[in-house]
């Protein structure tokens, strides 16, 4: 779960606070996930260690993310925000003449393991929220059945699949699942969390080495949820189901796909956010909405924001 920033002591005046978003990117193999954990390397833990450094906190630093991915779970185009206070953006540069922004990512680099890349901070627009903000998240998953060619240098965000795989069938059967619809069959349940969710795209593709490449797009995800249609579609792809079982078992709501893809195939490619004038309303719409789903466990209006892919 993301860090949060502790409530101020009373009568302890906070010095004023910058937003910075940081766009980053990271292999996930050696991760136990983003989600900071006791004794486990995360991906949450080794960027706010490397904050804390550059920024000389000795009381840590609290960070949100997008998207909190799973232990084996990639990401390209991951986004996170912190805040820091004037003094600590302006200490950046030192005798540079860099922006405080570029000096802090290139201080970030020099710290940071190769498996994680900060590719840009940048002053944050008023009201962005990267977990609430956020309108979309695109995921992509990577499958090479007999014949695509296995690449070792791709080994690590790839699965080698044994079986072949047909992927138009795979293709036709994923388009039905999207939409407005209760994932439940596809999600990992948690109590009093709402399995619905918006599919805005599902497709399949072979590419030209013979990789199919599925995209998963939507407003956000529930837990194991992408990974879960995946193996739900690649059933399909074996022909142990025709094209419209994924959709029934959706509809049915039951637990029938039994199939959770090897994480390491999955990578966040995008996370997609309103224009700068709507940032505010969305994240106020986001957090309402979800207050609403802990309660009642159902949907309401507009989009959520659990993604555990």
């Amino acid at each position: 779960m993301d860090e949060q920033t502790p409530e101020p002591a009373p009568g302890v005046t906070e010095p004023a606070l910058v937003r910075l978003r940081l766009d980053l990117s990271y292999d996930g193999t050696d991760f136990a996930g983003w989600a900071p954990q006791p004794t486990l390397r995360t991906v949450c833990g080794e960027l706010t260690s490397a904050l804390a450094t550059v920024l000389r906190r000795e009381g840590g630093v609290h960070m949100t993310v997008a998207g909190r991915t799973d232990a084996g779970v990639h990401a390209r185009g991951q986004v996170a925000h912190v805040d820091v206070t004037d003094d600590e953006l302006a200490r950046m540069p030192g005798r540079s003449d860099r922006a405080p922004e570029a000096a802090l990512a290139t201080r970030l680099t020099g710290i940071l393991p190769p498996d994680v890349v900060v590719r840009r901070v940048t002053r944050a627009p008023a009201g962005f929220d990267a977990r609430f903000g956020a309108t979309q998240r695109r995921y992509l998953y990577r499958l090479a059945p007999p014949g695509a060619t296995r690449d070792p240098l791709r080994r690590r965000d790839t699965v080698w699949w044994r079986r072949p795989l047909d992927v138009e069938a795979m293709d036709a059967a994923s388009a039905p699942l999207t939409g407005l619809r209760d994932f439940a069959a596809f999600c990992k349940r948690r109590e009093g969390a709402s399995t619905i969710r918006t599919l805005l795209e599902y497709s399949w593709r072979r590419d030209d080495d013979g990789v199919l490449l599925g995209t998963v797009r939507a407003d956000a995800f529930c837990h194991s949820m992408v990974r879960s249609l995946v193996g739900a579609v690649v059933r399909v792809g074996e022909g142990a189901h025709d094209v419209g079982w994924p959709a029934a078992v959706q509809v049915r709501g039951e637990r029938g796909p039994g199939v959770v893809m090897p994480a390491h195939g999955l990578s966040l490619e995008e996370v997609g956010y309103p224009a700068d004038a709507e940032l505010t309303a969305q994240a106020a719409r986001t957090m309402n909405r979800r207050r609403a789903d802990e309660v009642t466990g159902r949907d309401t209006s507009g989009p959520v924001v659990d993604s555990d892919a």
